[in-house]
């Protein structure tokens, strides 16, 4: 299967403390680590908090948008309602360059 770039837009769960840092979060680090098992693997390419807002853009490689949710599932957070996906599509990248080839 072809591998095309989503833009995954995930939200604050109502387990999300607002009182507290992110680094200070219910299971920070196995969510870190569930991260960056992600991205050694190729399938996160980008991602990170969108200052101001309650939102995290994700930016990933994946066959269709049933194998982003599938990944993104087992993610502690998604599990203990930290975070929520509002938002899964498709992205053309116009402008600049990521690394595209499959790992």
């Amino acid at each position: 299967m072809t591998k095309k770039i989503f833009a995954v837009i995930n939200t604050r769960g109502p387990r999300w403390n607002d009182d507290r840092p992110m680094e200070e979060q219910e299971d920070w680090r196995a969510h870190a680590d569930d991260m960056n098992g992600l991205v050694a693997d190729g399938f996160m390419l980008l991602g990170g908090p969108l200052t101001g807002t309650r939102d995290v853009l994700l930016v990933v490689r994946a066959g269709d948008e049933a194998e982003v949710e599938a990944r993104l599932a087992a993610d502690v957070w998604r599990v203990k309602d930290l975070l929520r996906t509002r938002q899964v599509t498709p992205w053309q990248l116009r402008l600049g360059l990521l690394d595209t080839a499959a790992p």
